[in-house]
């Protein structure tokens, strides 16, 4: 099975000692409130425990926007807009004067003062996606010198396809829960933030030329997955077990896996949902919080996207 595919047990003698603080992404909702009073939230990921970022979709009626300094990088993508909306925001003294038109995106890092912000069409369907100061600083322990979101500019209107399809990425889960959206997110934040930094800040970065790494840190991690799969594991438990950065742990895990770590994690809780099914009682409400999703209902449609069936049909079929 893939889950055995590196080894044992790990000791507490292997773990790292480093430890990475993981943000309180409720203040991160809680700025998306202040900001957006007037907004309606459609999705959000609120419930999910995701760390390092989170998302909500939005309509907003037209009218001014109360402007808040951000304490995370926001990205915001039009994933409908409107075919004659625009948003004309100022922030550090630029203004801007933008078509919201699907696809869409804009840029606002940590620590921008926007003197005002307003909308002068009704929009639907605005993706706000937020990452956090210490996602940026994970990718700093990966590289030969410190970023800072700071640098990253403050734009509008780019045409950037990278940031676009990792915004409907996380539209994706937000509309349907996968058994590892949290990884998920938490892998996407990290790909995003160097993304932006490289290509936004005007700072010339190079990564560390030594890119090999030790199979004996991925064995503990995947040890760990093995030995929690029924908890939440996030990508900054699996890097600390490593003892390498977020940024450097999704890399050399796939590298050595094949696959990313939430496809990995995903792969065994739905192995492990099957396996109950098949072999005992359990009710499916108890195999969703098992499998660790937060209903019953977004079980059930990722079993039947995963495996053609629902949990019901398929214990039916294969069950005792």
């Amino acid at each position: 099975m893939i889950g055995n595919a590196f080894g044992r047990k790990i000791t507490n003698q292997a773990k790292c000692a480093l430890r990475i603080e993981e943000p309180d992404m409720a203040g991160v909702h809680e700025f998306g409130r202040r900001k957006f009073p007037r907004g309606d939230v459609l999705l959000s990921s609120t419930q999910r425990n995701w760390r390092g970022m989170a998302a909500e979709i939005r309509n907003h009626p037209a009218g001014e926007i109360p402007p808040p300094v951000p304490q995370q990088m926001e990205i915001t993508l039009a994933l409908a807009g409107s075919e004659t909306g625009h948003v004309e925001r100022r922030g550090n003294g630029e203004f801007q004067s933008t078509a919201a038109r699907p696809g869409t995106l804009w840029l606002c890092p940590i620590g921008v003062v926007e003197d005002s912000i307003r909308i002068t069409h009704d929009l639907s369907r605005i993706l706000h996606m937020y990452i956090g100061h210490d996602v940026f600083s994970s990718i700093s322990a990966s590289l030969s010198q410190n970023i800072s979101p700071g640098n990253i500019a403050y734009r509008a209107g780019i045409d950037d396809d990278f940031v676009r399809q990792i915004g409907y990425r996380l539209t994706a889960e937000l509309e349907e829960e996968s058994s590892a959206g949290r990884l998920l997110a938490e892998s996407l934040a990290s790909a995003m933030a160097s993304h932006l930094f490289i290509k936004y800040s005007g700072i010339n970065i190079s990564e560390k030329s030594d890119t090999s790494f030790d199979h004996g840190k991925i064995r503990r991690a995947i040890d760990y997955i093995n030995d929690n799969i029924h908890s939440d594991i996030s990508l900054a438990d699996l890097a600390n077990i490593a003892c390498l950065s977020r940024h450097h742990f999704v890399r050399a895990f796939r590298s050595a896996v094949g696959v990313p770590p939430h496809k990995f994690i995903s792969s065994l809780r739905f192995q492990r949902a099957q396996e109950m099914l098949r072999h005992t009682e359990t009710s499916l409400v108890e195999i969703a919080y098992t499998c660790r999703f937060s209903s019953q209902s977004t079980f059930t449609r990722a079993f039947r996207r995963h495996l053609g069936v629902s949990p019901g049909e398929y214990r039916r079929k294969t069950g005792i």
